[in-house]
């Protein structure tokens, strides 16, 4: 279990990038694009005071449209001019750091009538806003200290194939271990031997589409496990 302190220090960085993605709902409009999205999020951290990010310069991963089933690096990221229009799907992907201490947190926005909206009608967009929540909640339930990073891998590759989904991410993992250097990061993915429990924290985070759909869904929190071995959202 991570101490009481390194708890509330990640815990102040991880609340500050929700904070920007619960007021990014009450922003974003059909003439915003990616790049005026990242612009926002960023001068919003900096109101939480986040001036930085671990994840090679890029601190808000914004994707939408025909690039929202995308999976770039942050390294080659470059936000695209695309407008929101009246019906889309936007991800806003927030890597923060604060004196060493990392959040990571993610969410998708469900445009319809240029505005968003928690309760999409569209079917594609509803099954998306339903599924994620479900999983999130699932997992909390599978998860243990004991739990593999392959096992979680496993078993989040069956529930998205028993609900017709497909996992995105280019290098097919499914969150990761919070670090603080990228490169000793450990991933949710196949043939990761480590327990969960032998790591501080950890994201989980699917980049979904539905199959034959046009979107692409994430959703990302961190979570860890206390001295009696349930598992928390940080």
């Amino acid at each position: 279990m991570p101490s009481p302190a390194l708890i509330a220090e990640h815990r102040k960085v991880q609340h500050a990038a929700k904070e920007v993605l619960v007021e990014l709902t009450e922003e974003i409009g059909p003439d915003d694009t990616e790049q005026s999205i990242v612009m926002r999020a960023e001068s919003a951290m900096r109101r939480h005071g986040i001036g930085e990010t671990w994840y090679h310069d890029c601190p808000a991963l914004v994707l939408l449209g025909s690039r929202s089933c995308a999976s770039p690096s942050g390294r080659d990221y470059q936000p695209s001019s695309e407008r929101v229009g009246q019906t889309n799907l936007v991800t806003v992907d927030l890597s923060p750091v604060r004196n060493g201490y990392w959040g990571d947190c993610a969410r998708s926005f469900f445009i319809e009538n240029g505005r968003v909206t928690c309760t999409p009608t569209l079917p594609d967009l509803a099954a998306g806003a339903a599924f994620l929540p479900q999983l999130h909640s699932a997992m909390q339930v599978f998860a243990q200290p004991r739990t593999t990073f392959h096992e979680l891998a496993m078993w989040t590759a069956e529930q998205l194939e028993a609900a017709g989904f497909l996992n995105l991410d280019s290098r097919k993992n499914f969150g990761h271990s919070i670090a603080t250097r990228r490169e000793d990061r450990l991933y949710i993915k196949e043939g990761n031997p480590v327990a969960l429990g032998e790591v501080d924290f950890f994201t989980f985070e699917p980049h979904v589409c539905a199959v034959g759909g046009r979107w692409g869904f994430k959703h990302e929190d961190i979570f860890f496990f206390d001295a009696r071995g349930d598992i928390e959202e940080l």
